[in-house]
Formats: structure tokens, sequence, C-alpha cells
């Protein structure tokens, strides 16, 4: 009968010795053992109790849904005439709607004033609210030397055709960049499962945009000295869920059907993030 384990003399090392240790049956394969290890972590953590588990709480999970521009400074103009704020209070509107309906307290951040003024209003009210993520809702235009003139409706306005497509901002001067960038990429995930695309236009290397790429396929961008990103209390994105400008995809992103769509797609990324959360208590 063969000895005890524990009693066992050690193998030699090398590649000699681990051979010599199977024959004798001392040693598992390092690609079973790997196997054995990842399959007795598994074991463990289906045995802690409920709390020990830290599962994600929606309820303790509350989502800032900042909604992008003021009616004082409204933000770009869509091909069509309309202010960019119109569209970000509708998208804003679904999503934080979406959220609760999922379970997860979802309240709106809507501020007046222009420039630097309402951006402390709207860091201050974020921070106020103690959330686990904010999320920034805007609608993107393109640099002017894109724009062309048309007309609609008896009327003058500017498009470009040019780009379509959604965008997300972080910021890497955000002591929450780590966790910002996880959740930016979940939800280009989420956005390009559902069918969308990103559009590439803010890394041209032109004034104004030359912004740099974190993720290409998921349409992740660095925008360092943004403030809502950089000066969040908790980790922060900004969606630019589509281009207004260009006509065809401005017809879209006013109809319910796309901001089902985007909406959709937030609860998505914040539930994989809440979840995550808790596994990671697990590991720690």
């Amino acid at each position: 009968m063969a000895a005890p384990f524990y009693k066992r003399a050690p193998h030699k090392p090398g590649m000699e010795g681990w051979r010599q240790s199977l024959q004798a049956g001392r040693l598992m394969h390092p690609l079973k053992h790997r196997a054995m290890l990842a399959f007795l972590f598994a074991l463990c953590v289906a045995l802690l109790p409920a709390t020990a588990r830290a599962e994600c709480i929606r309820g303790d999970f509350p989502i800032a849904v900042d909604i992008g521009h003021t009616p004082e400074d409204p933000g770009a103009v869509s091909a069509r005439g309309i202010p960019e704020f119109a569209f970000n209070i509708a998208l804003g509107r679904d999503a934080a709607a979406a959220l609760g309906e999922a379970g997860f307290p979802a309240p709106r951040i809507l501020v007046s004033g222009k420039g630097k003024e309402q951006l402390s209003r709207r860091v201050s009210a974020a921070r106020a609210l103690s959330p686990a993520l904010v999320v920034s809702i805007h609608h993107d235009s393109v640099q002017e030397r894109y724009l062309e003139d048309w007309q609609f409706a008896g009327r003058g306005g500017r498009y470009s055709d040019r780009f379509a497509g959604f965008s997300i901002f972080v910021s890497r001067a955000s002591p929450h960049f780590q966790e910002s960038l996880a959740f930016a990429t979940a939800l280009g995930r989420s956005l390009t499962s559902a069918g969308l695309t990103p559009s590439m236009h803010h890394a041209e290397t032109i004034p104004g945009e030359n912004r740099a790429i974190l993720d290409r396929r998921h349409g992740v961008f660095e925008f360092r000295n943004l403030r809502v990103l950089k000066d969040a209390a908790a980790p922060a994105i900004l969606l630019e869920a589509g281009i207004i400008v260009n006509r065809q995809e401005e017809i879209e992103l006013a109809s319910p059907a796309r901001r089902k769509l985007v909406a959709g797609a937030i609860v998505e990324a914040v539930t994989a993030m809440c979840a995550g959360r808790g596994s990671a208590l697990v590991l720690r």
C-alpha cells in the first residue's frame, strides 16, 4: 500500500522530477492542479453565507443621472434646430425610469446657469446624492469645419452627415478612474451588442478633438479635465448618445425606441457593475 502523502519523499526538481512524480502518483498534472484549485475556490464561495457573499443590493446602489446642459446653456443644436438639452432631458428621464424599474435609485441632476457656475452646481449636486455612479447624459455635434447649411420646413439649419454613433468619456484625473473605465467599457459593450456603433471623430488630430482612445471597439475616450468627471466623488462617465447634427441619426435619437435601447444598455451595464462590486468584496 502506498504511504500517506505527508510521508512521501519530496519529488526531484526539474522536468525529470515532475515525470517521476507523475509516474509515482505523487503529483497532479499542472493543468489539472489549476482546475482543481478553481473548483475548490468556487466551492468555498458557494458555501459562504449570503452576508459574506455580499451580493448586489440594488436599493443601496444609487445612480445619479446627470442631465447635460441647462435652459440657459442648451448645448449643441440639431440639424432641425432642436437644442441638445431637450434630447438630454428625454433620454435622462427614460434612463432614470428604466433604472428605477430595475430596482436602482436614480435621482436626476438638473441645474440652471451657464459656464463654470452651472458646472459647480452640477458637481455639488452629484456629491450631495452620494451615488455609487454618475452617468452624465449628452448628445453630440461635430467641429465647425464639417457643418453645412440646409433648409428644413422653410427654415435654415446646419448639419453634417459625415459622422454617426455614440462616444463615452472618462477622466484619468478622477480618483475613481479605473472603476469609471470599467463601467464605460461595460456600457460600450452593451450599446454595441444592441446594434449601435461608436464614432471615432473625437480622436481626430484637429483643434477641439484629439481625444485619447481608451477602448476603440467600445467607443471609450479620455477627457481629463472635464469637471463633471474628474471632480465627481464616485465613478463617473459622460455618454454622448449620438450625433444630433446627423440628419438621419437625429430622427433616430428623438424616437422612443432609440431611447429605450440606450436606457436598457445603461441598466445592463449598471447591473454588471453592481454585481461586480459584490464579487470584489468576496475576493478581498
